[in-house]
């Protein structure tokens, strides 16, 4: 299995076993995914993550988190892809589904969502939103 994208392909884990009604999934990670789950915890979308190892590749157990019986996700999308980057100016950003949900940058100051990029002045790469 080639993981040429493994931001889309945790993101894509995600979104399938919520769908799939699953309590926990196990997601491939690196620096950018650990801090893309910190993200998604400390905004309320996922439960809980534990990284692990399985064997020499770095893994966490993500706990999906539900309300009411449904995803707290409703949706989640990769936006910049390793063939086409897509980088905007703090200016540039927009507000996802009307402020509801967040967009998550890859800033010179780190990944954070797109109000933590507001207060900070800093544009970067697009990762991802969700809502």
């Amino acid at each position: 299995m080639s993981h040429t994208d493994p931001i889309a392909d945790a993101l894509t884990r995600i979104r399938n076993a919520q769908r799939a009604r699953h309590e926990t999934v196990d997601v491939r990670v690196n620096k950018a995914i650990l801090a893309i789950l910190g993200i998604l915890k400390k905004e309320g979308y996922i439960a809980a993550f534990y990284p692990y190892k399985e064997g020499h590749i770095p893994m966490a157990k993500v706990e999906l988190k539900y309300y009411e019986g449904k995803p707290v996700i409703a949706g989640i999308e990769r936006i910049s892809k390793p063939g086409l980057r897509i980088y905007r100016s703090i200016k540039d950003i927009p507000p996802t589904l009307n402020n509801l949900g967040i967009t998550i940058l890859s800033t010179p100051k780190g990944i954070m969502t797109d109000k933590e990029a507001r207060f900070h002045n800093v544009g970067g790469e697009v990762l991802c939103k969700v809502y």
